[in-house]
């Protein structure tokens, strides 16, 4: 019986174990993960259980409930799975109210019930419309009650409306601060209305708690300064006073002899909040020295030491709660150390994944540029053995087969006519038969049809030829696609590398600056490092300066030039926003290096149109690029050709992509982008702002000049323009360029002018030594003008001519020392 091969997917492991092992693993995560959700589920569900019971039980202005209903329906729209055990737990806090209202909050949730319901039957229920459906449901209820105990005067109606009103108000309390308190929302920040709500909610709950007692302690005290010490810790004296003046509000209102807890609260919280950098010990007893404090301001013996030991209470839980409670508070608050650390973090892991995945699609490039190199390891080129052999078969099946000497040539004189029809297909081949007079003797004597099977075979090599075209054709545009692949996946590694760089901590830094600047009595709103590597430097710097006396120029970039030991320059200004938003500096490392450019050009016959195409940019990478182009001939089509190559050139390099590839990819795409003949010679010099390092790449231009001092030196290099042959030499010259140097570009219009009975090169360098003057627009002028004058005034061809000066950058501003500065440590660069 025959057996199933394994087809093996991974080296060492049948394709069967491995997927069995996959899915044994995927099906215990989903069931861990399923388990996870489970207790979460129930955990949250106990504790809205939990809150809905005592919201249930809370009152405020000795009668007014207007908890229930607002909880319900917030619930309703958010947890529906719950919304059942909602309505059990706050009729059953009802139940043991300080006054029992469990037929009023019964008969509200009935009614809200079906107000909902009935706009579910329309498809128009959402939770923006729970307010009002809370304040109808509440409305409808407490008339009824009132008309049925007789109580329908004025103060009943107005505070039937008073609690419709705050139950409405609850109701958008709610829907901010539940999301929050079952950490069910999404942002990694809170707004501050957010942190209100939740401090309004869980006051409200603290209400259900009144009038229970632990050995004479009141809990709802005990459990409000609770709370306090924990946002006082978490957020500091701000928070802590909010939390203070909430809990106290909303507490005074459910217990009209509590009013002080109000101030006490508050200036306990704003003392805890003041100690909050000495830990919880120094925290709790913040709060303890408030309270105490208050306490025998406004109260009697007995309260000071009620009060206390209640204090000492809420001290004793906050010193056992653990430290990851309050870490989580403080990661939702802004302006913790906390929430920023997450906010880093969150950033990081962004970065991370993103560096990931351009990490992989990297390696898909990579990977197919691979498999399109493979495709074409050898270019199609003369015709194979077998090619020769179906070639002879062809012609001698439509010549020979009706011929009535076929048996005797390929059965009686095999070898002669093979050997014969075989030098025919060589000469074919050779392209060496133009007629029956080239034929030899022994051909036409051997056969009588020599003339139509010579046709034969030419029509045979044609269509091979023809063939041999396209496969060419696609070998080339084989080969582009793998070049382009190639440099695309050297970008995107760069990419990533960047990304990984981005994300360095770089906390202590923009800490050291910030308190640098601040030292100096700037007022700065913020800094971003994107990058502290050497010569690579950006940082972004937020001010809002009152006067604007340029301090970024004066100030800010001389001081980090002092402590990044580098030179730093202001690389972008934005100017501040309408509504006081601050004004945004983005600094950079400065180069050590400027160049200055001067152009001369003229077209042919004097018209307006050049064929000649030039370009002096800086490529944003800390090169400068200077590039000319001359297009075959010249007009409009010269200017075409010219332009789309430095065009598309200068784009390829400020992508980052290698200069030998970026010109082959620009020869390639000259070549398919038209049938007919297109080439341009290319000029280009990039020169390194922080180094002077300067790469030449000449293709089939004329020769460069660079004039240091007296001594002038030629930078020429021997191919042809792009645009014509597939494979092109591409000649790097690498040379080391000196403060002052001037770098003398030109087309052939400029360097032809003397002749070909002229050593050009030596003619042309005569002309630049004769220059007495070194600004680069007078140098073009002069070159121009004097090839114009040689010419009697006539403009035989399109001239340009292009220079650049290399200067020493000097810095609009010097460094200086500030007292207790020290050097800013850098990262080190990820590899």
């Amino acid at each position: 019986m025959k057996e199933k091969a394994n087809v093996v997917l991974f080296p060492g492991q049948p394709r069967t174990s491995r997927a069995v092992e996959a899915l044994r693993k995927g099906k215990e995560k989903a069931t861990q993960w399923r388990a996870f959700q489970l207790i979460a589920a129930k955990r949250w569900t106990i504790l809205i259980a939990v809150v809905g019971f005592l919201l249930g039980r809370a009152v405020i202005l000795e009668n007014l409930m207007p908890f229930a209903p607002a909880y319900f329906a917030v619930i309703y729209f958010l947890r529906k799975d719950v919304y059942k055990l909602t309505a059990i737990s706050l009729v059953a806090g009802s139940l043991l109210a300080v006054t029992p209202s469990a037929i009023p909050i019964a008969m509200e949730i009935a009614v809200l019930f079906l107000l909902i319901k009935g706009l579910e039957v329309y498809e128009k229920a959402e939770l923006s419309q729970a307010p009002i459906l809370v304040f109808l449901a509440t409305l409808i209820v407490k008339l009824f009650g009132a008309f049925v105990h007789g109580t329908v005067g004025w103060y009943d109606l107005m505070m039937v409306g008073v609690e419709s009103a705050l139950a409405f108000v609850l109701t958008l309390v709610f829907v901010q601060a539940i999301p929050v308190l079952t950490m069910t929302r999404k942002s990694n920040s809170l707004k501050n209305e957010e942190i209100i709500c939740l401090m309004i909610l869980m006051a409200s709950v603290m209400t259900g708690v009144v009038g229970w007692t632990i050995q004479g302690l009141s809990l709802e005290h005990i459990l409000s300064r609770y709370m306090l010490l924990l946002f006082a810790l978490a957020g500091g004296a701000p928070l802590g006073a909010s939390v203070g003046v909430v809990a106290g509000l909303i507490l005074s209102l459910a217990n009209l002899n509590a009013v002080v807890q109000m101030s006490l609260l508050a200036f306990s919280g704003l003392l805890a909040g003041l100690l909050r950098d000495g830990g919880k010990m120094a925290v709790a007893f913040g709060m303890l020295l408030g309270t105490s404090i208050l306490s025998l301001y406004v109260g009697g013996g007995m309260d000071v030491m009620t009060s206390t030991w209640e204090s000492v209470a809420a001290a004793a839980l906050f010193l056992l709660t653990p430290k990851l409670v309050v870490k989580t508070i403080s990661r939702y608050v802004p302006g913790t150390s906390e929430h920023v650390k997450s906010q880093h973090e969150y950033a990081k892991r962004v970065r991370e994944v993103t560096a990931q995945r351009v990490t992989q699609f990297s390696e898909v490039f990579r990977q197919l540029a691979t498999s399109f190199g493979q495709l074409n390891t050898v270019a199609p080129q003369k015709p194979a053995e077998e090619e020769l052999q179906h070639f002879m078969n062809t012609a001698s099946s439509k010549v020979c087969s009706n011929c009535h000497r076929k048996d005797m040539c390929w059965n009686g004189k095999f070898y002669e006519t093979y050997k014969m029809m075989t030098d025919m297909m060589t000469v074919v081949d050779e392209e060496e038969y133009t007629g029956r007079k080239d034929m030899p003797r022994a051909w036409t004597s051997h056969c009588s049809k020599t003339h139509q099977v010579m046709g034969a075979l030419q029509q045979q090599h044609e269509r091979y030829k023809h063939d041999l075209h396209w496969k060419r054709q696609i070998f080339e545009s084989r080969q582009l696609v793998a070049d382009q692949l190639t440099g695309v996946s050297q970008i995107m590694e760069d990419l990533a590398r960047e990304i990984q760089r981005e994300g360095q901590q770089l906390h202590l830094q923009e800490e050291q600056i910030r308190d640098a600047l601040e030292s100096l009595g700037l007022s700065i709103h913020g800094i971003d490092i994107i990058s502290l590597e050497e010569g690579n430097v950006e940082i972004e710097v937020y001010h809002t300066f009152p006067q604007g006396h340029d301090e970024g120029r004066k100030i800010i970039a001389p001081l980090l030039s002092d402590i990044l030991g580098e030179h730093v320059a202001v690389k972008a200004e934005r100017e501040p926003g309408k509504n006081g938003e601050p004004r945004l500096i983005r600094f950079g490392s400065a180069k050590e290096y400027e160049v200055v450019t001067g152009i001369a050009g003229a077209a042919k016959g004097g018209d307006l149109l050049s064929g000649d195409s030039f370009s002096t940019v800086e490529l944003g990478n800390g090169k400068f690029a200077v590039a000319i182009s001359d297009g075959m001939g010249n007009g409009e089509r010269a200017r075409l050709e010219s332009s789309t190559a430095l065009s598309i050139l200068q784009q390829l390099l400020q992508s980052g992509m290698d200069e030998q590839l970026a010109i082959k990819s620009v020869n390639s795409v000259l070549m398919l982008r038209s049938p007919d003949e297109m080439f341009a010679t290319v000029d280009v010099a990039l020169i390194d702002l922080y180094t002077a390092h300067t790469t030449f790449m000449k293709i089939g231009s004329t020769p460069s000049f660079i004039k240091r001092g007296n001594e002038v030196i030629p930078v020429a290099a021997n191919n042809l323009p792009i645009g014509i042959l597939q494979e092109i030499d591409v000649d790097l010259i690498r040379m080391q360029l000196q403060p002052g140097d001037t770098l003398i570009m030109m087309t052939d219009g400029i360097y032809d002018a003397p002749g070909h009975a002229v050593n050009k090169e030596l003619w042309m360098k005569r002309v630049i030594q004769e220059m007495n003057t070194n600004d680069p627009q007078e140098i073009a002028d002069i070159l121009l003008e004097r090839v114009v004058r040689h010419y009697k005034g006539e403009i035989v061809d399109d001239m340009t001519v292009v220079v650049a000066q290399v200067e020493k950058h000097h810095p609009e501003w010097a460094t200086f020392r500030w007292p207790g500065l020290n050097k800013l440590e850098r990262p080190r660069t990820v590899s």
